[in-house]
């Protein structure tokens, strides 16, 4: 289970019409909407993982602290969520050390883990996993693979890889079930908002059943709060994907909490290293 920490008005649907220049000036509702769902997890005993913008832990220290406090791991979600295909090298590694420097010293925790703003990291983009492995990063969850309108990479593997030869860093990609051969996006986020209840249950029972693997699942804390400001002058299709369920959110999010078994993804990449060593060494 895991939480992409940014607020209503750091949204990829909404970069073209939001100036980031505007950000300090606008309304802050994520510390609001991560203690909404901090007591969520808490009735439901689970504990997760905090993928955090370092621009929102610069600005809410005490809240990653809390996170902490509560059991859940903190990562690292970039600084500002920038996507990595619009980077160069040397952009991506000053922006993932100077997220990484305000994550940690905001929480007073270590940081291991990275996904990449969008799922942005792709066939584009190889080099990345090089930089993540350079700054000392355990794993990566970064990859969508699934073909999409701004995001996906259709040809990597479903479940949790090496991506570099000589590093013993792991990716693990968000969640995707099969139907008749083709993959769907099963992961969360708008797709668990905008489908049917049963889409998602069906989907994680797949992976668990027939792949035999865990589920990786993602959400926003803008997605619970159906009382954040609208975005008027947004596209169409920005605006429906944002906005659809989102008075629903809460509700069907405490029906997955109590269906299935949550945990930490920390937790769930020692599990995924260890296999796939085991893996490497059978082979």
């Amino acid at each position: 289970m895991s939480v992409d920490v940014e607020d209503w008005f750091q949204v990829g649907a909404f970069e073209k019409v939001i100036d980031r220049n505007s950000w300090d000036s606008r309304e802050s509702r994520v510390e609001r909407n991560v203690h909404a769902i901090l007591d969520q997890f808490d009735r439901a005993d689970i504990k997760a993982t905090f993928f955090t913008l370092g621009w929102v832990a610069q600005r809410n220290p005490a809240l990653l602290r809390e996170i902490c406090e509560r059991g859940h791991e903190i990562a690292s979600h970039g600084w500002d969520h920038g996507r990595v295909f619009r980077m160069t090298s040397a952009e991506f590694a000053a922006d993932i050390y100077r997220a990484r420097k305000a994550i940690e010293d905001a929480s007073g925790a270590q940081v291991t883990g990275y996904r990449a703003p969008s799922f942005s990291i792709d066939q584009r983009t190889p080099w990345a996993f090089d930089v993540l492995a350079e700054q000392g990063y355990t794993y990566s969850s970064s990859v969508a693979p699934v073909k999409h309108d701004h995001y996906g990479w259709a040809e990597a593997p479903r479940f949790a890889f090496n991506p570099l030869p000589d590093s013993a860093l792991l990716e693990i990609p968000v969640t995707t079930a099969l139907f008749r051969s083709r993959r769907l996006a099963a992961g969360g986020g708008g797709f668990f908002r905008v489908l049917p209840y049963s889409f998602s249950t069906w989907a994680i029972r797949q992976v668990n059943r027939d792949d035999q693997r865990p589920a990786v699942f993602y959400f926003h804390p803008w997605e619970v709060d159906p009382g954040q400001p609208r975005i008027r002058n947004a596209p169409l299709r920005s605006r429906l994907r944002h906005y659809t369920n989102l008075a629903r959110m809460s509700d069907k999010l405490d029906q997955l909490l109590q269906s299935f078994d949550w945990g930490r993804m920390d937790a769930l990449a020692a599990r995924e290293a260890q296999r796939l060593a085991l893996s490497h060494r059978a082979a």
